[in-house]
Parts: structure tokens; C-alpha cells; sequence
């Protein structure tokens, strides 16, 4: 077992990242989540499409709007939580 253990060849059948991918549906658009099954990619609420494929620049476009959005919704969540603790 020993022999058979140290001689075993290990291939992978599923990477975690680091893969490209050619998509349709528009990014940002669906749920967000850090934790859960709410943010993963099988979750299809909310999520829209588009007839081209999306692009480097349409990506960065997006992603930079949606930091912009999601450091509003933080700052108002902050906000209404400390209005609500008072």
C-alpha cells in the first residue's frame, strides 16, 4: 500500500480558477454574496443577458461601476445601522 501510495499519479478533472471563460450573461448582475449558496454561479435571479459576448473592457467598465455602487449601498448600510442602534 505503502509502494502504491508513494507511485500514484494524481489528475485533476476540476480547476478551481484561473480559467477563461466565454460568457453572455451581463457580470454584476446577479447576486453577491462572500458566504452561502446565494453568490454562487448555479443562482440565475436577477441575472441579465446580452447577444454578444462580453468584452475586457465592457468587464472592467462594469466591475468598476459596480465597486462604485456596492461602496454606496455599504456607506448607507452603515448609515441606517447607526441610526438604528441609537
Amino acid at each position: 500500500q505503502a509502494w502504491l501510495t508513494d507511485s500514484a499519479l494524481f489528475l485533476p478533472v476540476q480547476s478551481g480558477g484561473a480559467n477563461p471563460i466565454f460568457r453572455k450573461t451581463v457580470p454584476f448582475t446577479g447576486p453577491f454574496s462572500f458566504v452561502g449558496h446565494k453568490g454562487n454561479a448555479d443562482n440565475y435571479k436577477y441575472v441579465e443577458l446580452q447577444k454578444e459576448p462580453v468584452t475586457a473592457k465592457q468587464y472592467q467598465e462594469l466591475y468598476e461601476k459596480w465597486l462604485k455602487e456596492k461602496a454606496e449601498s455599504n456607506k448607507k448600510a452603515q448609515e441606517d445601522l447607526a441610526n438604528h442602534i441609537q
